[in-house]
């Protein structure tokens, strides 16, 4: 059992050096930078433009969404290629097949899904 438990040990002792690390690197930040705020660096932007308006953009979320479908595909890519591979083995034929139609199928739907509720039309 000790063997079982050695294992966790050094997962909680690599996570607590992780935390102590990044609390040592944020705390020496914060006691080694200067601290000279102007009226310039008090405002919203610091990039030589006076702020005009309210802090707040409007954004199209249709970008998230296009840039999510796409991670759907491309992780679907990358799950494809190692089937393909595993599929030419012998005694894996049936089953294997079954399996990936399956998961086409839940692709499938979603993208049915996103289609039928206008995301995948630009305007």
């Amino acid at each position: 059992m000790p063997d079982y438990f050695h294992g966790y040990a050094v997962v909680g002792l690599v996570a607590v050096v992780a935390v102590a690390f990044t609390a040592v690197a944020f705390t020496a930040g914060r006691l080694l930078r200067p601290v000279v705020p102007t009226q310039e660096k008090l405002l919203v932007y610091e990039c030589g433009v006076d702020p005009v308006g309210e802090g707040w953009a409007h954004t199209q979320v249709r970008y998230y969404i296009y840039a999510f479908l796409y991670v759907i595909f491309a992780v679907d890519a990358i799950f494809l290629f190692p089937w393909a591979a595993v599929f030419a083995g012998e005694g894996y034929g049936g089953i294997t097949l079954v399996e990936m139609f399956v998961f086409l199928g839940f692709l499938s739907t979603g993208l049915l899904y996103a289609w039928k509720k206008g995301v995948l039309t630009w305007t």
